[in-house]
């Protein structure tokens, strides 16, 4: 099993403590497809994505926007 993401974590944290906004902002400069992937399996285990459907939305979107191939972020 792969390490979890400190950006993950972090960003889980921000929502967890009502920093949905901030949240937000952090997911949409994601560094990298995993780190999201990471990020929405730890929220649906802790039961924050069904809390937050904006999250939700906005993380599938910034997945699908990552995929592509032509925006993947230089490391």
């Amino acid at each position: 099993m792969s390490r979890q993401s400190v950006w993950a974590t972090k960003v889980a944290g921000l929502i967890q403590g009502g920093n949905v906004p901030a949240a937000l902002a952090q997911i949409k400069v994601a560094p990298t497809v995993k780190d999201l992937q990471q990020l929405r399996a730890l929220l649906t285990t802790s039961g924050l994505m069904a809390k937050y459907k904006m999250v939700d939305q906005v993380t599938a979107e910034q997945l699908a926007l990552l995929s592509a191939p032509r925006l993947h972020r230089s490391p």
